[in-house]
């Protein structure tokens, strides 16, 4: 059973696109601060994740919305959410190294120094928790906090010095700008994933980057066509593969920052064992690649059928009103 999106901001298709960017970015904003004080320790795992995912959202709203808003009136507010997010970074790795990696392979892997590597990791995760507690104590996280809602509230990106073509977008129908961009987007994916090297990290990697683009779009952009869902839906397998490539590559290089100073063989045998374990997973669904891409490639675009458009009934009977 098709599943609606987490957080889907509540924007509607009477909007115009500078209503729709706003009420994304307030919505993304508040999520943050209902995962603020469980992402302070690892006890839940899902506060540092969801606080982190948070600010990834509302830095993929800035370039989605980047054709009506200029990248001169958010530039400042880019690099603060990409110095939060990158504070919450080394601490959800660890999360994922730990909780997913290393505790679902206890007594599986024959191999000694298991017990030393959840060691180290736990006192890594220790520190990069530290790390992120003083991200949301920081002056720059509580400027954030305060000045941020103000901006929303006055949109503040239509104040400043515009063009009249920024104008006339920002006044527009969100309903257009959605199916442009959303054609956009899916076109990009289709040109990165059409002759890409599945053996090529750096290709995949890419490949990864373009679908995820796509998806925080559709998602933007679910309350407005009726069939994301579903359209969502054929995207996730697809995901799902190149996340799994994307976690090897992770690994490696948190195991090369955790062990650089170690010297214990029975350590890096086992980090090997991890990295090998995890590669094996890769290769085994590789093979569905080609599959998981028609899959793709065949969904429909409910963006652009006439049918789809929700109108205030159908997402008041759905639980979409905003």
């Amino acid at each position: 059973m098709l599943k609606k999106p987490k957080n889907v901001a509540p924007i509607h298709a009477e909007q115009s696109v500078s209503e729709a960017f706003a009420t994304i970015l307030r919505h993304n904003f508040n999520h943050i601060g209902q995962w603020e004080q469980a992402a302070r320790s690892w006890e839940d795992i899902e506060g540092v994740h969801q606080v982190r995912v948070a600010f990834r959202r509302m830095r993929s709203a800035l370039s989605a919305f980047r054709s009506a808003v200029p990248k001169d009136a958010t530039a400042a507010w880019a690099d603060d959410m990409r110095w939060l997010a990158g504070e919450c970074g080394p601490a959800r790795d660890l999360d994922v190294f730990i909780d997913e990696g290393l505790e679902p392979l206890q007594g599986k892997l024959s191999l000694p120094g298991a017990d030393e590597m959840m060691a180290v990791a736990g006192e890594h995760r220790a520190m990069a928790y530290e790390t992120v507690r003083r991200m949301l104590d920081s002056e720059r996280y509580a400027r954030f906090k305060t000045e941020f809602p103000d901006w929303l509230a006055r949109q503040g990106w239509s104040t400043g010095q515009l063009s009249q073509k920024h104008r006339k977008r920002l006044a527009g129908n969100v309903v257009p700008y959605a199916r442009t961009l959303l054609d956009t987007l899916e076109r990009r994916v289709l040109s990165t994933g059409s002759h890409v090297d599945q053996d090529a990290a750096a290709d995949m990697h890419a490949l990864r980057i373009e679908c995820k683009k796509l998806r925080y779009a559709a998602e933007f952009f679910y309350p407005l066509f009726a069939g994301m869902d579903e359209f969502i839906g054929h995207m996730k397998g697809l995901q799902d593969l190149l996340g799994v490539m994307n976690d090897v590559a992770v690994m490696g290089d948190l195991l090369n920052t955790l062990l650089a100073e170690e010297k214990d063989s029975a350590l890096l045998q086992y980090a090997g064992g991890l990295v090998g374990w995890r590669t094996r997973q890769y290769h085994e669904i590789k093979g569905s690649f080609n599959e998981r891409w028609d899959e793709f490639v065949q969904a429909k675009h409910p963006w652009w059928k006439r049918s789809a458009l929700m109108d205030a009934s159908s997402r008041s009977a759905s639980g979409d009103t905003p």
